[in-house]
């Protein structure tokens, strides 16, 4: 019997995590920041207040449904339409996937911004991996790229960061996502490497444009800006393209449903729909017709392909 599934997607092809369940915490878009540059789109309940956005034993029920099969999963990841943070459950559900299902790893997605409160600090002390975002070091361009609530500066999300990297025993990662003309010059480029260097993170990677973006005048960095950036900042590497491996292991059963509940929260293209769901390009089409003919669905041109969005 096909189970629908509100709360997870995928699994998903995870250009840095390999075969990903996705945890979508958040309503469509809830979120601290409204990023120029968010391929979820334009951030429509800009807040800093926590609460049980989405049923936490909804959540669970639906994760001991699907993990009990044991799929072949490489992570469970905390990610989708929102800043999953602003969860007040997330806490419980890390237990409930650590306690009930300790062989699947865990990661979390965040703009990192509400790490300056103690509280979300220790919301996350049972995940495995939190990979931050961190696209600016001083407060202007934090303001141009990010546009946080009014509420937030950046003196204080980098502060909560440097709290996080003392504190939390897992891996974490940072992730710069770059935007020509705003955060890829030299003066910019020199204050997150002495950022990046203070907080002493894993791993860091870089990451521009690669599906559509919220406003349309973002363009991808070329690879050539990339490299001169990832000479600069140490520990640093390109986030590489997608594995043409399928990504069919323990997948949702509902093909149409699934695909639906990826591309509401990010754009994808035919390529990407055939290695998520592990069906052909052209089997691919013949699901995304019905839903380009009733406008459920449209596409744009990007340098990789046509994105298909909902």
């Amino acid at each position: 019997m096909t189970r629908d599934y509100q709360y997870l997607f995928g699994p998903v092809p995870s250009r840095r995590l390999g075969r990903s369940l996705g945890v979508d915490l958040m309503p469509h878009k809830t979120c601290s920041l409204d990023c120029v540059y968010c391929e979820c789109g334009k951030t429509t309940h800009l807040t800093l207040t926590q609460k049980e956005y989405v049923p936490v034993d909804r959540l669970q029920e639906e994760l001991h449904s699907f993990l009990k099969n044991e799929p072949e999963l490489d992570v469970v990841t905390f990610s989708g339409a929102g800043e999953p943070t602003l969860h007040s459950g997330l806490a419980d559900i890390i237990q409930f996937i650590n306690g009930r299902f300790p062989k699947y790893k865990t990661a979390l997605l965040t703009n990192g911004t509400l790490f300056y409160q103690q509280s979300v600090r220790a919301q996350v002390t049972g995940i495995d991996l939190v990979i931050a975002s961190v696209d600016a070091a001083s407060e202007a361009i934090f303001r141009q790229i990010n546009r946080p609530h009014p509420q937030l500066n950046l003196s204080a999300v980098l502060d909560g960061l440097f709290a996080l990297r003392k504190e939390f025993s897992g891996r974490l990662w940072v992730e710069v996502f770059l935007v020509p003309g705003l955060n890829d010059g030299a003066d910019e480029v020199r204050r997150i490497q002495e950022v990046v260097d203070r907080l002493r993170p894993d791993r860091v990677q870089l990451n521009t444009l690669d599906r559509p973006g919220t406003e349309k005048w973002v363009e991808p960095l070329d690879r050539e800006g990339m490299a001169r950036i990832a000479a600069c900042i140490h520990k640093t590497e390109l986030i590489a393209p997608l594995s043409a491996a399928p990504c069919s292991g323990g997948a949702l059963e509902d093909i149409p449903g699934r695909l639906l509940a990826a591309i509401r929260r990010r754009p994808c293209t035919l390529a990407d729909i055939s290695k998520m769901l592990d069906i052909s390009e052209a089997q691919a089409h013949r699901y995304l017709a019905p839903l380009l003919s009733k406008k459920v669905v449209s596409q744009k041109e990007m340098p990789r392909g046509t994105f298909y969005i909902a």
